[in-house]
């Protein structure tokens, strides 16, 4: 029953994936306002992701609202479609995910803004381009952790990225994320966090096994500002751990 359920939903998130992504190809050639179409494309594919995978949010506290800057903690690729059926935004991602076949361009199209971190001058690039996003209108969601975790904890935060942040006065808020799933199936560490070496195909159809699950997100109550990136990373961080549900 479980591999019938993972495989139907399967298809189901394929057809939906590429399926709004074909409207918006169509739409992007003669749209005027592609930033408010794009959004409302986002959105419809991340509701869709999780109606598929049977996913019910809860949110505690109040989702920030665009323009914003949100960091949150990192668990997985499921993070995105939750947190952007929460929010309205686009989301910053490591470079090496825009050379993913055919999803990278997709992603990217989809105002995905990429960094590599390892590349001290491509930070302020892609400060440079969030700050655009912003004065567009549009928020912009960070995982500073710079990796996702199995939700034990929550890990150090990078503090590179939030250096235009300090040095500009941008509020961040943030987010807490966290992960349930019912008595007798994969705990989430294993079912919806990805941090091992687990093939993307295995765990996404382990993923879309589960009956259901439920994700917590908890937004802080006002967004921090501080000129020191490195005192902002550490206050956000704790800020974000004590919001967290450890899921061991």
């Amino acid at each position: 029953m479980r591999h019938l359920r993972a495989a139907f939903r399967f298809v189901l998130l394929f057809i939906a994936t590429f399926g709004v992504y074909g409207v918006w190809l169509a739409l992007s050639f003669f749209i005027p306002n592609k930033v408010y179409w794009r959004q409302i494309i986002l959105g419809w594919w991340a509701s869709s992701f999780v109606r598929i995978a049977n996913c019910e949010i809860e949110v505690v506290g109040t989702p920030p609202k665009a323009p914003f800057f949100l960091v949150a903690n990192h668990l997985g690729y499921f993070d995105i479609p939750v947190v952007r059926a929460a929010v309205k935004g686009v989301f910053v991602a490591k470079h090496d995910i825009e050379e993913w076949p055919c999803m990278g361009a997709m992603i990217r199209n989809m105002g995905t803004i990429y960094v590599n971190r390892a590349r001290r001058r491509d930070i302020p690039r892609a400060g440079a381009e969030v700050i655009e996003r912003l004065s567009d209108g549009e928020g912009v969601i960070v995982f500073p952790e710079g990796t996702s975790s199995k939700g034990e904890t929550v890990l150090p935060f990078n503090s590179s990225f939030l250096a235009f942040a300090a040095q500009t006065d941008v509020p961040v808020s943030y987010l807490s994320i966290s992960y349930r799933t019912p008595t007798g199936e994969p705990p989430p560490s294993e079912s919806i966090c990805w941090w091992d070496d687990t093939p993307f195909l295995k765990h996404i159809l382990g993923l879309l096994a589960l009956s259901r699950s439920t994700a917590i997100l908890n937004f802080g109550d006002e967004p921090i500002v501080n000129p020191d990136r490195k005192q902002l990373a550490s206050e956000l961080r704790e800020q974000v751990a004590k919001r967290f549900i450890p899921m061991m």
